[in-house]
């Protein structure tokens, strides 16, 4: 029984630590950079055709454009990826957008809100491409477990940006054809 007692203390405290994490951490932000040997309009055509996305990010499946017009402010789009299986939609809105050079949006879903920009800077012929993510659970048991995904959050985002690269870099097609 003795035991018993002192099991139910750490259950408590370590359900109290674990939320209070989530109280404290009301958001979890982190920026991935990648170089690549290619011009940004290059670059940014590459990330951009949606043909390529399922090959660079992780999971991704399709997209369902529900207002607006694509890749434009305010255009709304429904995002299907595969998570572990099970098929996960989110809601992606673009909130800012200035060719070749910057893109911005913000993802809803039930369980966070993540604003996701992707910047680009060319120097010499190379390109670095800035992804930086700021993501907001939606209840304290959400913000309390992105406290401690972020660190698998941010590894992904350098997956899928070294896939991104590997893309870029291997790239044949021809985004500027002359008329």
């Amino acid at each position: 029984m003795k035991y018993l007692k002192y099991l139910l203390y750490l259950i408590i405290v370590l359900s109290l630590v674990f939320f209070g994490i989530g109280f404290f951490t009301p958001s979890v932000s982190y920026e991935n950079v990648i170089a690549v040997d290619k011009p940004a309009s290059e670059s940014w055509e590459v990330m951009s055709d949606v043909s390529n996305l399922p090959k660079w990010i992780k999971g991704f499946k399709r997209t369902e454009l529900v207002s607006g017009t694509p890749n434009t402010v305010g255009a709304v789009s429904n995002v299907y990826v595969d998570n572990s299986g099970e098929e996960m939609v989110m809601e992606e809105t673009i909130t800012a957008m200035k060719l070749h050079e910057r893109m911005a949006m913000t993802f809803t879903m039930d369980f966070m809100d993540m604003d996701y920009e992707m910047l680009f800077k060319e120097k010499g012929g190379k390109t670095m491409i800035i992804s930086q993510s700021n993501i907001k659970g939606n209840s304290v048991f959400a913000k309390s477990l992105l406290s401690f995904m972020s660190s698998s959050m941010k590894t992904q985002e350098d997956v899928n940006l070294k896939n991104l690269k590997e893309l870029i870099e291997k790239n044949a097609k021809d985004y500027f054809p002359e008329k």
